[in-house]
Protein backbone atom coordinates (compact mmCIF):
# COMPACT_ATOMS: atom_id res chain seq x y z
CA UNK A 1 0.00 0.00 0.00
CA UNK A 2 1.62 3.19 -1.07
CA UNK A 3 0.41 5.00 2.43
CA UNK A 4 3.88 3.91 4.19
CA UNK A 5 5.60 6.40 1.64
CA UNK A 6 3.68 9.25 2.17
CA UNK A 7 3.90 11.51 5.48
CA UNK A 8 0.41 12.19 6.62
CA UNK A 9 -1.50 15.15 5.54
CA UNK A 10 -5.01 17.16 7.04
CA UNK A 11 -7.29 18.27 5.12
CA UNK A 12 -10.01 20.06 6.84
CA UNK A 13 -13.67 19.70 5.26
CA UNK A 14 -15.57 23.23 4.66
CA UNK A 15 -19.04 23.92 2.71
CA UNK A 16 -18.30 27.21 1.65
CA UNK A 17 -19.55 29.05 -2.00
CA UNK A 18 -16.65 30.09 -4.14
CA UNK A 19 -17.54 33.78 -4.06
CA UNK A 20 -17.25 33.79 -0.43
CA UNK A 21 -16.37 37.04 1.76
CA UNK A 22 -13.50 37.06 3.00
CA UNK A 23 -13.50 35.94 7.18
CA UNK A 24 -10.75 36.23 10.15
CA UNK A 25 -10.40 33.05 11.80
CA UNK A 26 -7.79 31.77 14.05
CA UNK A 27 -4.89 30.34 13.06
CA UNK A 28 -2.98 26.65 14.25
CA UNK A 29 -1.04 26.77 17.00
CA UNK A 30 2.12 26.33 14.59
CA UNK A 31 1.22 29.70 12.52
CA UNK A 32 2.12 31.36 15.51
CA UNK A 33 -0.13 34.43 16.74
CA UNK A 34 -1.32 35.11 13.20
CA UNK A 35 -4.53 36.05 12.31
CA UNK A 36 -5.35 35.12 8.70
CA UNK A 37 -8.08 35.81 6.31
CA UNK A 38 -9.79 33.42 4.75
CA UNK A 39 -9.45 33.40 1.01
CA UNK A 40 -9.82 31.13 -1.91
CA UNK A 41 -6.44 29.51 -2.94
CA UNK A 42 -7.84 27.23 -5.57
CA UNK A 43 -11.48 26.19 -7.36
CA UNK A 44 -11.52 23.00 -9.27
CA UNK A 45 -15.05 22.70 -11.39
CA UNK A 46 -17.12 24.54 -8.60
CA UNK A 47 -15.71 23.77 -5.22
CA UNK A 48 -12.62 26.07 -3.82
CA UNK A 49 -9.81 24.99 -1.90
CA UNK A 50 -9.65 27.58 1.01
CA UNK A 51 -6.24 28.82 2.43
CA UNK A 52 -7.56 27.33 6.02
CA UNK A 53 -7.76 23.73 4.56
CA UNK A 54 -4.10 24.18 2.98
CA UNK A 55 -2.68 25.38 5.99
CA UNK A 56 -3.72 22.97 7.96
CA UNK A 57 -2.64 19.86 5.96
CA UNK A 58 0.41 21.96 6.15
CA UNK A 59 1.38 21.29 9.13
CA UNK A 60 3.33 18.31 9.34
CA UNK A 61 5.34 19.59 6.67
CA UNK A 62 6.28 23.24 8.37
CA UNK A 63 7.09 21.28 11.47
CA UNK A 64 9.56 18.78 9.76
CA UNK A 65 10.65 22.20 7.83
CA UNK A 66 11.42 23.50 10.71
CA UNK A 67 12.56 20.95 12.66
CA UNK A 68 15.16 20.55 9.66
CA UNK A 69 16.40 24.61 9.00
CA UNK A 70 16.85 27.05 11.60
CA UNK A 71 17.60 29.55 9.00
CA UNK A 72 14.47 31.88 8.52
CA UNK A 73 14.95 32.74 4.96
CA UNK A 74 15.35 29.26 3.54
CA UNK A 75 12.85 28.40 5.70
CA UNK A 76 10.46 30.49 4.29
CA UNK A 77 11.78 29.19 0.58
CA UNK A 78 10.64 25.96 1.49
CA UNK A 79 7.50 26.70 3.05
CA UNK A 80 6.81 28.45 -0.43
CA UNK A 81 7.80 25.98 -2.40
CA UNK A 82 5.85 23.03 -0.10
CA UNK A 83 2.56 25.00 -0.17
CA UNK A 84 3.05 25.23 -4.35
CA UNK A 85 3.40 21.12 -4.32
CA UNK A 86 0.79 21.13 -1.48
CA UNK A 87 -1.45 23.24 -3.19
CA UNK A 88 -1.37 20.70 -6.61
CA UNK A 89 -1.92 17.70 -4.67
CA UNK A 90 -4.72 18.90 -3.27
CA UNK A 91 -6.70 19.50 -6.41
CA UNK A 92 -5.60 16.13 -7.57
CA UNK A 93 -7.36 15.27 -4.49
CA UNK A 94 -10.20 16.80 -5.81
CA UNK A 95 -10.33 15.19 -9.10
CA UNK A 96 -9.87 11.93 -7.62
CA UNK A 97 -12.73 12.06 -5.91
CA UNK A 98 -14.90 13.32 -8.52
CA UNK A 99 -13.63 10.66 -10.10
CA UNK A 100 -14.34 8.01 -7.47
CA UNK A 101 -18.07 9.47 -6.94
CA UNK A 102 -19.05 8.80 -10.84
CA UNK A 103 -17.59 5.05 -10.45
CA UNK A 104 -19.25 4.59 -7.19
CA UNK A 105 -15.87 3.99 -5.41
CA UNK A 106 -15.79 4.38 -1.70
CA UNK A 107 -13.67 4.07 1.32
CA UNK A 108 -15.10 2.29 3.97
CA UNK A 109 -13.92 2.52 7.89
CA UNK A 110 -12.70 -1.01 7.86
CA UNK A 111 -10.59 0.02 5.06
CA UNK A 112 -8.61 2.84 6.70
CA UNK A 113 -7.95 0.56 9.75
CA UNK A 114 -6.63 -1.92 8.04
CA UNK A 115 -4.91 0.83 6.36
CA UNK A 116 -3.44 1.98 9.82
CA UNK A 117 -2.42 -1.50 10.88
CA UNK A 118 -0.43 -2.15 7.79
CA UNK A 119 1.01 1.26 7.86
CA UNK A 120 2.20 0.55 11.92
CA UNK A 121 3.32 -3.18 11.35
CA UNK A 122 5.69 -1.53 8.68
CA UNK A 123 6.38 1.01 10.58
CA UNK A 124 6.85 -1.41 13.92
CA UNK A 125 5.01 0.86 15.45
CA UNK A 126 1.55 0.28 17.35
CA UNK A 127 -1.78 1.48 15.75
CA UNK A 128 -1.58 3.92 18.64
CA UNK A 129 2.00 4.98 18.59
CA UNK A 130 1.45 5.77 15.08
CA UNK A 131 -1.48 7.87 15.82
CA UNK A 132 0.59 9.21 18.58
CA UNK A 133 3.22 10.41 16.16
CA UNK A 134 0.58 12.31 13.88
CA UNK A 135 -0.87 13.94 16.79
CA UNK A 136 2.88 15.23 17.62
CA UNK A 137 2.90 17.24 14.06
CA UNK A 138 0.30 18.46 14.71
CA UNK A 139 -2.98 15.94 13.52
CA UNK A 140 -5.37 15.04 15.53
CA UNK A 141 -6.87 11.30 15.07
CA UNK A 142 -9.17 12.13 12.16
CA UNK A 143 -6.95 13.95 10.32
CA UNK A 144 -4.88 11.02 10.15
CA UNK A 145 -7.55 8.57 9.36
CA UNK A 146 -8.84 11.53 6.52
CA UNK A 147 -5.60 11.02 5.14
CA UNK A 148 -5.61 7.09 4.94
CA UNK A 149 -8.54 7.26 3.38
CA UNK A 150 -7.54 9.35 0.50
CA UNK A 151 -4.56 7.09 -0.02
CA UNK A 152 -6.85 4.06 0.09
CA UNK A 153 -9.06 5.84 -2.38
CA UNK A 154 -6.17 6.55 -5.00
CA UNK A 155 -4.87 2.70 -4.24
CA UNK A 156 -8.49 1.87 -5.50
CA UNK A 157 -8.50 4.52 -8.39
CA UNK A 158 -5.29 3.01 -9.69
CA UNK A 159 -6.27 -0.34 -9.58
CA UNK A 160 -9.16 0.61 -11.70
CA UNK A 161 -8.34 3.22 -13.77
CA UNK A 162 -4.48 3.08 -14.38
CA UNK A 163 -2.93 -0.75 -13.96
CA UNK A 164 -4.56 -1.77 -16.97
CA UNK A 165 -2.30 0.65 -18.90
CA UNK A 166 1.19 -0.71 -17.14
CA UNK A 167 3.43 -3.15 -19.10
CA UNK A 168 6.41 -3.68 -18.33
CA UNK A 169 9.55 -5.58 -20.05
CA UNK A 170 12.30 -6.30 -19.91
CA UNK A 171 13.86 -4.06 -21.24
CA UNK A 172 12.08 -1.55 -18.12
CA UNK A 173 13.28 -4.04 -15.64
CA UNK A 174 16.90 -3.09 -17.32
CA UNK A 175 16.39 0.52 -17.32
CA UNK A 176 15.36 0.90 -13.74
CA UNK A 177 18.58 -1.39 -13.02
CA UNK A 178 20.93 1.04 -14.70
CA UNK A 179 18.90 4.04 -12.85
CA UNK A 180 19.74 1.60 -9.37
CA UNK A 181 23.29 1.38 -10.57
CA UNK A 182 23.83 5.02 -10.92
CA UNK A 183 21.78 5.84 -7.60
CA UNK A 184 24.69 3.65 -5.97
CA UNK A 185 27.64 5.33 -7.55
CA UNK A 186 26.22 8.83 -6.50
CA UNK A 187 24.41 8.40 -3.19
CA UNK A 188 26.65 5.57 -1.79
CA UNK A 189 29.76 5.69 0.33
CA UNK A 190 32.95 5.45 -1.29
CA UNK A 191 36.47 5.06 0.37
CA UNK A 192 38.95 7.27 -1.70
CA UNK A 193 42.81 7.65 -0.70
CA UNK A 194 43.76 11.59 -1.28
CA UNK A 195 47.59 12.23 -1.36
CA UNK A 196 47.72 16.36 -1.42
CA UNK A 197 51.29 17.93 -2.35
CA UNK A 198 50.88 21.61 -1.53
CA UNK A 199 51.70 24.35 -3.69
CA UNK A 200 52.72 27.39 -1.43
CA UNK A 201 51.12 30.43 -2.57
CA UNK A 202 53.24 32.34 -4.90
CA UNK A 203 55.65 29.70 -5.93
CA UNK A 204 57.66 30.34 -8.75
CA UNK A 205 56.98 28.17 -12.09
CA UNK A 206 59.81 26.31 -11.14
CA UNK A 207 58.69 25.35 -7.77
CA UNK A 208 55.09 24.36 -9.51
CA UNK A 209 57.05 22.43 -12.42
CA UNK A 210 59.11 20.04 -9.45
CA UNK A 211 55.33 19.39 -7.64
CA UNK A 212 54.04 18.15 -10.73
CA UNK A 213 57.21 16.19 -11.84
CA UNK A 214 56.88 14.85 -8.07
CA UNK A 215 53.36 13.57 -8.18
CA UNK A 216 53.59 11.96 -11.41
CA UNK A 217 56.48 10.40 -10.19
CA UNK A 218 54.33 8.96 -7.00
CA UNK A 219 51.89 7.97 -9.49
CA UNK A 220 54.13 5.71 -11.07
CA UNK A 221 55.40 4.34 -8.11
CA UNK A 222 51.89 3.52 -7.06
CA UNK A 223 51.28 2.26 -10.40
CA UNK A 224 54.38 0.50 -10.27
CA UNK A 225 53.08 -2.06 -7.21
CA UNK A 226 54.36 0.46 -4.12
CA UNK A 227 52.43 0.56 -1.19
CA UNK A 228 50.32 3.70 -1.73
CA UNK A 229 49.40 4.06 2.04
CA UNK A 230 53.53 4.27 2.38
CA UNK A 231 53.86 7.11 -0.31
CA UNK A 232 51.24 9.01 1.53
CA UNK A 233 52.97 8.76 4.83
CA UNK A 234 56.35 9.93 2.47
CA UNK A 235 54.91 12.89 0.85
CA UNK A 236 51.15 13.86 1.62
CA UNK A 237 50.95 17.40 3.26
CA UNK A 238 47.73 16.82 4.51
CA UNK A 239 48.77 15.90 8.15
CA UNK A 240 45.14 14.75 9.06
CA UNK A 241 44.84 11.61 6.79
CA UNK A 242 48.73 11.17 7.13
CA UNK A 243 48.27 8.15 9.37
CA UNK A 244 44.95 6.48 7.70
CA UNK A 245 46.24 5.97 4.55
CA UNK A 246 44.59 9.52 2.70
CA UNK A 247 41.31 8.30 3.88
CA UNK A 248 38.71 10.23 5.66
CA UNK A 249 36.52 7.23 5.84
CA UNK A 250 33.34 6.55 3.17
CA UNK A 251 31.46 9.31 2.09
CA UNK A 252 29.15 9.88 -0.80
CA UNK A 253 30.20 10.55 -3.65
CA UNK A 254 27.77 14.03 -3.73
CA UNK A 255 29.75 15.46 -0.88
CA UNK A 256 33.00 15.39 -2.93
CA UNK A 257 34.18 18.86 -4.95
CA UNK A 258 32.40 18.28 -8.79
CA UNK A 259 36.11 18.30 -10.36
CA UNK A 260 36.70 15.30 -7.87
CA UNK A 261 33.44 13.49 -8.42
CA UNK A 262 34.56 13.28 -12.56
CA UNK A 263 37.86 11.85 -11.12
CA UNK A 264 36.65 8.93 -8.99
CA UNK A 265 33.85 8.03 -11.52
CA UNK A 266 36.70 6.58 -13.67
CA UNK A 267 38.62 5.18 -11.38
CA UNK A 268 37.68 1.33 -10.34
CA UNK A 269 38.93 -0.29 -7.11
CA UNK A 270 42.70 -0.07 -6.05
CA UNK A 271 43.30 2.12 -9.32
CA UNK A 272 45.22 5.17 -9.04
CA UNK A 273 44.30 8.64 -11.21
CA UNK A 274 46.70 10.46 -12.92
CA UNK A 275 47.54 14.05 -10.64
CA UNK A 276 44.62 16.18 -10.20
CA UNK A 277 45.59 20.34 -10.06
CA UNK A 278 42.96 21.33 -7.45
CA UNK A 279 42.04 24.97 -7.18
CA UNK A 280 45.99 26.29 -7.86
CA UNK A 281 46.98 25.53 -4.31
CA UNK A 282 47.22 21.40 -4.53
CA UNK A 283 48.39 18.75 -6.77
CA UNK A 284 46.05 15.06 -5.27
CA UNK A 285 46.40 12.03 -6.12
CA UNK A 286 43.65 9.43 -5.69
CA UNK A 287 43.29 5.97 -5.57
CA UNK A 288 39.77 4.31 -4.63
CA UNK A 289 40.03 1.74 -2.05
CA UNK A 290 36.40 0.74 -2.04
CA UNK A 291 32.99 1.90 -4.26
CA UNK A 292 29.29 -0.17 -4.04
CA UNK A 293 29.13 -2.68 -6.33
CA UNK A 294 25.74 -3.33 -7.37
CA UNK A 295 24.53 -6.88 -7.78
CA UNK A 296 24.58 -8.15 -11.18
CA UNK A 297 20.88 -7.59 -12.87
CA UNK A 298 19.51 -11.94 -12.70
CA UNK A 299 20.11 -11.38 -8.95
CA UNK A 300 17.55 -8.56 -8.76
CA UNK A 301 15.87 -9.06 -12.03
CA UNK A 302 12.64 -9.33 -9.55
CA UNK A 303 13.20 -6.50 -7.66
CA UNK A 304 13.70 -4.47 -10.88
CA UNK A 305 10.56 -5.32 -12.70
CA UNK A 306 9.00 -4.72 -9.53
CA UNK A 307 10.60 -1.33 -9.32
CA UNK A 308 9.84 -0.89 -12.77
CA UNK A 309 5.91 -1.51 -12.57
CA UNK A 310 5.64 0.78 -9.57
CA UNK A 311 7.30 3.61 -11.91
CA UNK A 312 5.48 2.86 -14.79
CA UNK A 313 2.19 2.69 -12.94
CA UNK A 314 2.95 6.29 -11.55
CA UNK A 315 3.46 7.55 -15.31
CA UNK A 316 0.57 6.64 -15.99
CA UNK A 317 -1.66 7.71 -12.90
CA UNK A 318 -0.08 11.23 -13.68
CA UNK A 319 -1.35 10.75 -17.40
CA UNK A 320 -4.73 10.18 -16.33
CA UNK A 321 -4.49 12.95 -13.80
CA UNK A 322 -3.98 15.43 -16.59
CA UNK A 323 -6.82 13.87 -18.71
CA UNK A 324 -9.08 14.65 -15.53
CA UNK A 325 -7.99 18.13 -15.49
CA UNK A 326 -8.49 18.56 -19.40
CA UNK A 327 -12.64 18.33 -18.11
CA UNK A 328 -12.51 20.41 -15.27
CA UNK A 329 -11.97 23.94 -14.72
CA UNK A 330 -9.38 24.64 -12.25
CA UNK A 331 -8.10 28.14 -11.09
CA UNK A 332 -5.13 28.86 -8.68
CA UNK A 333 -5.00 31.93 -6.82
CA UNK A 334 -2.15 30.95 -4.37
Amino acid sequence: MRGSRRTPFFRARHLVAAGAVALGIAAGPSDAEATIVERVVAIVGERPILLSELRLRARPFRHRIAAETQDPTQQAGLESKMYKELLNRMIDERLEEQAADKAHVVVTPEEVDNGIRNISAQARLTPKQLVAEAKRQGLTEQDYRDEIRRQVLEGKLTQLRVRGRVNVTDQDGRAAYNHLVKEMEEQSPVDVRILALRIPQGSTPETVAARKALAADIVRRGRGGEDFCKLVELYTDDGGTRTSCGSRGPQPLAQFFPQLQEVIKGLSEGQIAEPVPFQGEAILILQLASAPKPPPYEQVKEQMMERAAIEATERQKQNWLKELRRGVHIETRL
